[in-house]
């Protein structure tokens, strides 16, 4: 059996983890940490939720952990590139938490917060940057932020980052790092411009895959239900009244319909919330803390808000928009069956959105299991155009009021006593 202890980590940082619970590693980190360890470049591709964030940060303290820098001016030594707010919070804090025996000092650095806090930091001096590419390219400009004695550079959500645009801000931030360096790329899919990318930076790396590249964590069941677009929010009702959710992640392809679709369930009494890029960084903050700690049950998202997002125990995710790409698809339901826990994926497909369903099932190599709600089907569509729900989806939201009305008294009284805990 592999353990932490085997794989050579240092005292320090094996302390680290252990200190966080952790003994045994996953597949991708039993892979990449010796390889990663030994000095050389590495492409990582797993599934989303499978624990590439230690894959990488644990052979890197590892690494810088080996000569800290006690006194005097601090460069940074370490710089991981992401592509949202989230996850570079993310990594920082996975930082701080394994490197809690070290004297390594770590800063996430983002747009949609102030910039003198970073500033003041920076003065200070950091071993260890975590960055979205934006407010990196910022500190570059103003002169705030050194890379020239950057040791280790890593690229994590890489497909993430080509699709969101980044691929001229990723060559910049290169091209202000020392060419001896140790590269890591980390990505869920390796689409072609991912791997021209790895071509042009990394130098001869070892590339370290766990499961198929196409296809999501076997510990999700995914489902796909065929509904008219106008029914889907009423299908949504039915799905969290009827199936044994908890904690629910629900995708919304755009910000406008996210808003919508969260003031809905807020009407119908459930607890909602939000997070999209169009939201502050303080917003994101509190949506994705009160989704953590229970307060809200279901958090409503886009696609770009939600990468990086590593909350346990989400026992749904639900795509209220088929997504229009397949390595999103296999990103969106990653957030579920996490860390060998077992979720559950629900699609719902419009009949305009069948085509989205065709290009997943090809890319992924499945047919994905049909789920059928009665009198929900798109099929069942008034010809006419004009869309009247139908009379089960009517005597639905009828018994879904009553008992929204009966369990929101307890919900109510559920939050306000957890709110008065914490205030105690």
């Amino acid at each position: 059996m592999i353990t932490f202890e085997s794989l050579g980590l240092s005292g320090k940082t094996l302390q680290g983890v252990l200190a966080a619970g952790y003994t045994t590693p996953t597949p991708i980190q039993a892979q990449a940490i010796p390889v990663a360890r030994a000095g050389r470049d590495l492409i990582g591709c797993a599934q989303t939720g499978t624990g590439k964030t230690a894959a990488f940060v644990l052979p890197m303290l590892d690494r810088l952990s080996a000569e800290e820098r006690r006194n005097g001016s601090r460069r940074a030594r370490a710089l991981v590139v992401t592509p949202t707010r989230e996850l570079a919070s993310q990594v920082e804090k996975a930082i701080r938490t394994y490197g809690t025996f070290t004297r390594l000092r770590s800063l996430a650095i983002f747009g949609g917060v102030g910039i003198q806090p970073q500033l003041k930091q920076l003065r200070r001096g950091v071993d260890v940057v975590v960055a979205t590419p934006g407010r990196l390219l910022d500190h570059l400009g103003r002169g705030s932020l050194d890379l020239s004695r950057v040791e280790v550079l890593v690229l994590d959500e890489a497909d993430r980052m080509l699709d969101m645009g980044f691929i001229h801000d990723i060559r910049k931030i290169v091209a202000a790092i020392p060419a001896r360096r140790q590269t890591l790329l980390f990505s869920a899919t390796m689409p072609k411009e991912v791997q021209a990318l790895a071509n042009t930076i990394l130098s001869d790396p070892a590339f370290v895959e766990v499961g198929g590249r196409r296809n999501p964590a076997e510990t999700v069941m995914q489902q796909v239900c065929s509904v008219a677009s106008h029914q889907k929010m009423d299908l949504l009702y039915h799905v969290l009244d009827t199936e044994p959710v908890d904690n629910v992640l629900v995708f919304s392809r755009t910000k406008h319909r996210a808003n919508r679709i969260t003031r809905k369930l807020s009407k119908r009494g459930f607890a909602a919330t939000v997070i999209h890029s169009n939201r502050t960084q303080g917003q994101r903050q509190r949506a994705l803390g009160g989704f953590r700690n229970g307060t809200f049950k279901i958090l409503v998202a886009t696609d770009i808000a939600a990468r990086g997002l590593d909350v346990d125990g989400i026992s749904h995710v639900i795509n209220f928009n088929t997504p229009n790409q397949a390595e999103d698809y296999i990103h969106r339901i990653g957030r579920t069956g996490r860390a060998q826990a077992s979720g559950h994926a629900i699609t719902f497909v419009a009949k305009e959105e069948e085509r989205y369903l065709r290009d997943i099932e090809r890319h992924t190599g499945q047919r994905l299991a049909r789920k059928v709600y009665a009198d929900f089907e798109h099929d069942a569509e008034a010809k006419n155009g004009h869309h009247r729900p139908s009379e089960q989806a009517r005597k639905h939201t009828g018994r879904a009021d009553a008992n929204r009305q009966q369990g929101r008294h307890r919900r109510r009284k559920s939050v306000r006593g957890s709110q008065s805990a914490r205030r105690r």
